[in-house]
């Protein structure tokens, strides 16, 4: 993972006065110090002879009309500041509000090009930064969310790298305006742009930053200065100590974020997770290759040191005694073979929802899903189906799956009579030993009594449309089946 950009803004901060430029940069260099984060300095360029109107040079009365020709500096004292950046190694960031100072940009080799805000939609601008070579970071405060969108579209259409900044435009902003979750929102809309966050709150509140990191926010903008007895410094302008306030807290917030990894539990964890869970107890005997189910275990409090705990019995994992076991004592791991089926589950019914997919086959949502395995999962491939049941009151219906070579055993029912609809794919089945073949739209009826036996080679699917079906009512011709209690998995959440 990238580090953490922080861009350090010095707008006109500098006063006009290159030498008072320089010293900001120094001091924001040591205020940097022992913060493993990347740095990047701030300028903002105006063509002032053609950026401000005739009709409007040395005006007074308009704010920053005075402001912007009080604080002029010639292209050769900008690239005095750059010098200064370089040399504290502080990456070079620049705002350019027309054309003729793009051009500036790229002669003095600057390296990312921002957008304020006030220029988002100036398009007449981006047309011009859009043939620069150069990242691009943009603000977005004020937009809605349709201009966003199309400057997002612009530029990715043309292959730029971007960076939305999420910023308020209210200087110093208030708590109330800041809207961090904004950050979230953008990471969401726009997946393939990074997002940053542009401050404009008192310098001395540490936790937006906290905020606007834990939301996913990667990229840091601030307005610097350095306060003097002859220059006074805004209200939104961070001075050295905040600078360095400020970064502490970002560092803070990111020890505090963590990894997004789910690395495994500490030792210490697992110890004491383990010793607060139940613990399985055995409340029958059980002989050696016996299962462990259900009917011979309990779940008690505490579990000691190789215990197997309630946690880990689920039905995807069944428990065959390696050796003979007592009533009453915990079982321990070594004590029992443990087959884990959860992936065998998964892939089936993974194979099961294509081939519903290929026949088109409309499900009722939240139906169950029945996985028969009748010899266990290892042997699903050779030996069973998948069925959902749709309804089972005095009628009853079902949809029955069969991947490609499987054969569900002879069987017969003493109360339920059956008929099947081939929906999709093909089926073979034995009736009282007669083989019979039958594809889409064949109906089977076998009733009472017929031992009954399928195989499809390619996969299969069709509907089982009948009288109640009773769970002791499947007769197995192989007493082995009858005899295996485990050769059913119910799935509530499949679809």
């Amino acid at each position: 993972m990238t580090k953490p950009l922080f861009i350090f803004e010095m707008a006109n901060n500098h006063m006009g006065d290159t030498a008072h430029g320089v010293a900001i940069i120094r001091a924001i260099h040591e205020a940097c110090q022992d913060f493993d984060f990347d740095f990047a300095f701030k300028l903002q360029y105006r063509d002032l002879d053609s950026f401000i109107h005739p009709s409007f040079k040395g005006r007074d009365d308009v704010k920053y009309v005075k402001r912007f020709e009080e604080t002029r500096l010639a292209s050769e004292q900008f690239a005095t500041l750059l010098a200064a950046m370089r040399d504290c190694g502080f990456k070079t960031v620049c705002t350019p509000f027309d054309e003729a100072s793009v051009d500036l940009i790229e002669a003095q080799g600057i390296e990312v090009i921002k957008i304020a805000s006030c220029s988002l939609t100036d398009w007449p601008l981006l047309e011009r930064i859009a043939r620069t070579d150069k990242p691009i970071v943009a603000s977005t405060a004020g937009a809605t969310p349709e201009d966003v969108d199309n400057v997002v579209s612009f530029f990715l259409h043309r292959s730029k790298q971007l960076t939305l900044m999420h910023c308020v435009a209210e200087y110093p902003t208030p708590d109330e305006n800041l809207h961090i979750a904004r950050i979230e929102a953008l990471r969401t809309r726009y997946p393939e742009v990074r997002i940053g966050y542009s401050t404009h709150e008192s310098p001395e509140k540490t936790e937006p930053v906290m905020l606007a990191l834990a939301k996913g926010a990667r990229v840091f903008e601030k307005h610097v200065g350095l306060p003097t007895e002859r220059y006074a410094l805004n209200a939104y302008s961070a001075n050295p100590a905040q600078v360095r306030q400020w970064l502490a807290a970002a560092q803070r917030a990111q020890v505090l974020c963590g990894s997004e990894a789910w690395p495994a539990a500490t030792k210490a964890e697992a110890e004491s997770l383990h010793s607060l869970r139940r613990g399985v107890y055995l409340t029958r005997q059980v002989a050696t290759g016996e299962a462990v189910d259900g009917s011979a275990v309990c779940f008690a409090f505490p579990a000691i040191p190789g215990q197997i705990t309630a946690n880990q019995w689920s039905k995807y994992s069944h428990h065959i005694a390696a050796q003979p076991l007592t009533t009453g004592r915990p079982l321990l791991g070594c004590e029992v073979e443990i087959h884990h089926e959860r992936e065998q589950i998964h892939a089936a019914v993974t194979a099961v929802r294509k081939l519903l997919k290929d026949g088109n086959i409309v499900v009722p949502g939240k139906s169950d899903l029945e996985i028969s395995h009748h010899y266990g999962m290892e042997r699903f491939g050779e030996f069973g189906l998948i069925m959902v049941t749709v309804v089972n009151r005095e009628y009853c219906k079902k949809l029955i799956a069969m991947l490609p070579g499987q054969t569900h055993p002879e069987q017969l029912h003493h109360k339920k009579e059956e008929t099947f609809v081939v929906l999709h794919g093909k089926l073979t089945l034995w009736l009282d030993g007669v083989e019979h073949a039958a594809e889409p739209g064949d109906v089977i009826t076998v009733h009472r009594g017929v031992k009954h036996k399928f195989f499809s080679a390619g996969g299969v699917v069709f509907e089982e449309i009948s009288s109640t079906h009773f769970s002791d009512d499947s007769i197995y011709t192989d007493p082995a089946i009858t005899a295996n209690t485990h050769r059913k998995t119910l799935l509530t959440h499949w679809l």
